[in-house]
């Protein structure tokens, strides 16, 4: 059985940054939120907003690492940035030693998480951003496993 999704209206840029900051201040050590969505949906907005939530130092600047692959920064909780749109596999990531961070006590942010195929963790928040108009989104949350569900709720109520 597919597990239930959670569907969250953005309004504007200032919602997101809200709905960003609770997720950062509900994560837990080992916590992986597999982040999608189209070029330009706010994927890294919504990434420094999870920071903010996670007391990222505001001197820690979160910034897309496309180029880098893996950006970190410390908080109340080690932020794990990643962004593979530039691998082609697993073996790719393997090699780079990822699944030290998918397994490490700090919450990772993956962005094009496709590209981990086998390696994507069964205990992950997917969350899925997507435009409805020219500052507006509509994030869409689904939990595997466990680790997400009972915050899913709490989410649920402060956001509808």
């Amino acid at each position: 059985m597919p597990p239930a999704a959670l569907r969250i209206q953005l309004a504007d840029p200032a919602a997101t940054r809200r709905f960003g900051r609770r997720l950062g201040e509900l994560a837990a050590p080992g916590d992986v939120i597999a982040l999608s969505g189209d070029l330009g949906a706010g994927k890294t907005t919504l990434t420094q907003a999870i920071g903010e939530g996670l007391a990222v130092p505001a001197d820690h600047y979160i910034t897309s690492p496309t180029f880098g692959l893996l950006h970190e920064y410390p908080g109340r909780l080690p932020l794990f940035h990643m962004d593979f749109y530039r691998l082609h596999g697993e073996e790719e990531l393997l090699e780079l030693g990822v699944e030290e961070y998918l397994e490490g006590e700090g919450v990772c942010v993956i962005e094009w998480p496709d590209r981990l195929g086998t390696l994507l963790p069964p205990e992950r928040l997917h969350l899925e951003l997507a435009l409805t108009g020219p500052t507006s989104r509509v994030a869409l949350l689904t939990p595997f496993g466990t680790r997400w569900r009972e915050r899913l709720a709490t989410i649920a109520r402060e956001f509808r």
